[in-house]
């Protein structure tokens, strides 16, 4: 999983404010120490890591135009999303918002994309527009 964060993300690049920066939160000294490790091994490959490893305290939502940003940027496929879930505390919880936004944003196989998409909810015409995103 760590993996699929390091190559997510410039974790080499600075960020101009501390809600934006790139973090990874621990629960105990075994998560710390595999982050640490991980993030050793990236700053080998490519210099400085500005990742912050620190401990998981409190946890906030961002704010709401933040919530599920590659989708909202797709509107097709925002509108059937809105239609959905016309409540925006519905629209954030949603799983399958969720996994759209990440196939959006190029997370996913195809062969993944095949097998989950009769359960996002989806019309016909969304499915193509969505299949478009996945590599």
């Amino acid at each position: 999983m760590l993996n699929l964060f390091w190559h997510s993300h410039n974790p080499c690049r600075a960020a101009y404010s501390t809600q934006y920066r790139s973090a990874i939160f621990y629960h105990n000294d075994e998560q710390k120490k595999i982050a640490l490790e991980t993030m050793q091994v990236e700053e080998a490959r490519r210099g400085k890591i500005q990742t912050a490893i620190v401990p998981a305290t409190a946890f906030y939502l961002a704010e709401d135009y933040h919530q599920k940003y590659a989708l909202r940027n797709a509107p097709e496929l925002m509108a059937e999303f809105q239609t959905m879930y016309p409540k925006l505390n519905d629209f954030v919880n949603s799983t399958a918002a969720a996994r759209v936004n990440g196939y959006i944003h190029g997370s996913g196989s195809v062969s993944q994309f095949e097998k989950e998409a009769p359960s996002l909810g989806l019309s016909d015409n969304a499915l193509i527009v969505l299949r478009r995103y996945v590599r």
